[in-house]
């Protein structure tokens, strides 16, 4: 319902909108200055989300209709729109006001994060010509992993690449930054005099680890690009680079290798059939005078196998475990997966196991808002 007492209220009260273009779906959030949610909203992505017909059935409709209570006399009455941005490069550490200067150096990191960074110019740029009064900011992913060592972030190649900024960034930086927060808070709270040794295992459509110490990212899974890593829904994570160049010795174009990689291969390529965990628990339990399905099976324990793997090293980065936070679509709520890591990790000397809702919206509302006041 519209807010009526939006129009006589000083702007700077106004709610902040925040949009997050995801690699499975768009996500709205509006939320009060007092960090109240007064909308969420999400569509998930079509099968032809990367054509841009797709993209412009919602912005053309769904998203002018949930931002409809806002829309007063043709204006918006929002404080400001925050955008998560995956891939910020070396340039952007900081939530960041949008500018012609800003578009043109995110869409130069549209290589590097395909399936995020050009659905978020997209966004950028509509909302410019809708509602061009509105300031726009931009949140990075890559944030938060700007506390990375030279050890931790440079990876073993010429000198020459590494000049031209070839390294580890790393993703999911707005939600490790967001868990890591609530889960000080929660130490801190219980009476507990330091910063625990946090693992914030961020599992969805993308997957990620972050190790966090004293608050700060200490080393994680993703690298120069979201590819790297934990197996994912349509990603392949982590693989040998040699495996690459004999498929390109063996004739593969680069857009079927882009096109494998990016959405054929994880969850997707493994069971044959769907990236859907839901999905390939049910295919992998036996029942009902069906066979279980063999590659549903392999594909959740793939999936298992490289994230304790993962695990496993950030806590040697770490020295030690005081909290593992499962965290994202699949992190939140699959119960089997909570219990096998129980199981698989009883190894660690005692640690706890915690759930915390992924929040990347409240996250870049939230630092779009202090660098606004700090500006």
């Amino acid at each position: 319902m519209r807010i009526e007492a939006a129009g006589r209220r000083d702007r700077a009260s106004w709610p902040v909108l925040v949009l997050n273009a995801g690699s499975s779906s768009l996500k709205l959030a509006v939320i009060g200055r007092d960090g109240a949610v007064l909308r969420r909203e999400q569509r998930d992505w079509s099968e032809t989300r990367t054509q841009e017909l797709g993209l412009e059935r919602l912005l053309q409709t769904w998203l002018p209709q949930a931002l409809a209570p806002w829309l007063v006399a043709g204006s918006l009455e929002l404080h400001l729109a925050g955008h998560r941005v995956v891939h910020g490069g070396l340039r952007f550490t900081e939530a960041t006001p949008i500018d012609a200067a800003v578009l043109a150096a995110i869409e130069e990191l549209v290589p590097l994060a395909p399936l995020h960074n050009a659905v978020a110019l997209r966004l950028m740029r509509w909302l410019q010509d809708w509602q061009p009064a509105l300031p726009q900011w931009a949140c990075f992913d890559t944030a938060f992993h700007a506390s990375l060592k030279p050890e931790e972030y440079t990876y073993a190649i010429p000198a020459s690449w590494r000049r031209q900024g070839l390294r580890r960034f790393g993703f999911h930086g707005l939600n490790h930054q967001h868990v890591s927060e609530l889960v000080q808070r929660r130490w801190s709270e219980a009476g507990r005099p330091a910063s625990p040794r946090l693992i914030s295992a961020h599992l969805g459509a993308g997957c990620s680890l972050c190790a966090i110490a004293a608050g700060r990212s200490v080393a994680t899974t993703m690298g120069f690009t979201p590819l790297e890593g934990l197996v994912m829904a349509s990603r392949c994570g982590s693989i040998d680079p040699g495996l690459l160049l004999h498929q390109l010795r063996q004739g593969l174009s680069l857009a079927d290798l882009d096109r494998a990689l990016n959405h054929e291969g994880g969850l997707l390529g493994l069971s044959g059939r769907t990236a859907d965990m839901r999905t390939l628990r049910r295919l992998s339990a036996a029942g009902n005078h069906e066979r279980a399905d063999p590659d549903a099976s392999l594909a959740i324990a793939v999936f298992r196998q490289r994230l304790l793997q993962g695990i496993g090293a950030m806590a040697a980065s770490l020295q030690g475990v005081d909290v593992l936070a499962l965290t994202g679509g699949i992190g939140e709520h699959d119960a089997e997966l909570r219990a096998e890591l129980a199981t698989a990790l009883a190894w660690l000397p005692a640690f706890e196991l915690l759930v915390v809702p992924a929040d990347e919206e409240g996250m870049v509302a939230r630092s779009c808002l202090a660098a606004l006041a700090a500006g």
